[in-house]
């Protein structure tokens, strides 16, 4: 490992551009994958919006794990319905639409879903765990 740093140093001095070609190419990736997947919103940026009747949480985990706790005035489509039933956000689509999952890793694909259907989206960073972390309170 020791001899690895000084090496990789030669290699980038040596091949600039290639490493440079490399870093524009990780960013460009970075930014499409964050523009694709909505901005993640922390728990006082999410409440402040549902406060100004701006935003409306829509929580994707399975109807199960909604009845034992979720965001107050959240609407519950499951995931693995959310294509068949995404007409029944038409009427918050001036609103945006925070999409919740149960710790935030599924929710960017959904938003994904949700922007190019023509909504404007963002999701809860680390999705009901985070609202648990932050002693906020859940109804049943």
């Amino acid at each position: 490992m020791s001899s690895f740093l000084p090496r990789l140093i030669e290699f980038a001095t040596h091949h600039y551009l290639l490493v440079g070609a490399l870093v524009v190419l990780l960013v460009l990736l970075a930014l499409h994958e964050l523009n694709k997947a909505g901005r993640a919103l922390s728990t006082r940026e999410l409440t402040a919006l549902v406060n100004a009747e701006q935003g409306v949480v829509l929580d994707i985990r399975p109807s199960k794990e909604f009845s034992g706790g979720h965001i107050s005035g959240s609407l519950n489509i499951p995931a693995d319905k959310l294509n068949s039933r995404m007409s029944e956000l038409d009427k918050h689509k001036a609103k945006t639409i925070i999409v919740v999952d149960a710790m935030g890793q599924h929710s960017g694909t959904w938003c994904g879903v949700l922007k190019k259907a023509g909504y404007n989206v963002a999701k809860l960073g680390g999705g009901i765990g985070s609202w648990r972390g932050d002693n906020l309170p859940l109804v049943k």
